[in-house]
């Protein structure tokens, strides 16, 4: 799934090329990609036809076009799923088989394409969310650690003392926002914690730390277009981003850790991976044996 890097890339490049544009006609080719949306595709259609896109907003891993006068709804949130793509495209173009939402601009069309449709796009109204606006889809979202008005103190206050292992905390999205298995994987190894440590084991200058190392390899991620493993994660312009290169230990099983040189380690974790050194990152007594490897 694309994380916070990549959703900001991919809205960055959405804001300069729609924003002060009007939606003359939009397709939704796929039901799936309507179906949180109750009165489903045709209202979908309607609820964004003829909506002035005033900005393109993001906050954790959701992102949304917000509109100004000409409809009466506010926002169009958008969410990516495990595969979904926002490609900018000239009308008329061919049409990508995995094709399954569109957006006409003019002089421009939006594409969402989605291999695993899982992504969705839900038209939403503005509230008002700990003083900023959102649309009513992101309200139970935290704020996330490129957000201006992001207080890492206050995630450490939720952090410090729960029984929850760490990485479960890092990855909730009600706690801190944009941070998914790959960057929770590189931000663990910069602290030198294993992610099935308890939070309530971890200091509050500890928790600091975590918290400090994954707003900076997410930002060091953002400067190189984010991470691609494959052809599932591009930007609007259809182009990957290579920070890939650059990881330390996540899709780096066997291979020596960076820093002690000990070979990467693969744990199952949620149904995915999880990447640690050994010899950085004790294992806690606590967490029981090994699990079984997810993939």
């Amino acid at each position: 799934m694309p994380e916070l890097p990549e959703v900001e890339v991919v809205r960055r490049g959405l804001d300069e090329h729609v924003r002060g544009r009007t939606v003359a006609r939009a397709e939704v080719l796929s039901p799936r990609a309507a179906r949180r949306y109750v009165p489903g595709p045709a209202g979908l259609v309607a609820a964004v036809t003829g909506a002035h896109v005033t900005a393109v907003s993001r906050r954790g891993k959701y992102l949304w076009l917000q509109f100004g006068d000409g409809s009466g709804t506010d926002a169009l949130v958008v969410h990516l799923g495990m595969s979904g793509q926002m490609l900018v495209r000239t009308p008329g173009g061919e049409r990508h088989r995995h094709l399954r939402a569109l957006l006409d601009l003019g002089e421009s069309e939006v594409h969402f394409v989605d291999q695993r449709t899982f992504g969705w796009w839900l038209p939403s109204q503005l509230i008002e969310v700990d003083g900023t606006f959102v649309p009513e889809a992101v309200a139970h979202i935290a704020r996330d650690p490129l957000d201006a008005r992001f207080d890492p103190d206050r995630v450490v206050a939720r952090m410090y003392g729960r029984p929850s292992e760490i990485k479960r905390l890092l990855l909730d999205q009600t706690v801190i926002a944009g941070v998914g298995n790959i960057y929770a994987d590189e931000a663990l190894w910069r602290v030198g914690v294993h992610g099935a440590r308890p939070a309530a084991q971890l200091s509050r200058p500890k928790l600091r730390a975590l918290i400090e190392a994954a707003t900076a390899v997410m930002g060091e991620a953002l400067a190189q277009g984010g991470t691609s493993f494959d052809a599932l994660y591009v930007d609007v312009d259809g182009d990957p981003g290579y920070f890939s290169r650059a990881l330390a230990v996540y899709g780096r099983e066997d291979e020596p850790c960076p820093r002690c040189g000990a070979p990467i380690r693969r744990e199952g974790f949620m149904n995915r991976s999880s990447y640690s050194c050994p010899r950085c990152q004790s294992r806690p007594r606590s967490a029981g044996p090994l699990p079984r490897r997810g993939r």
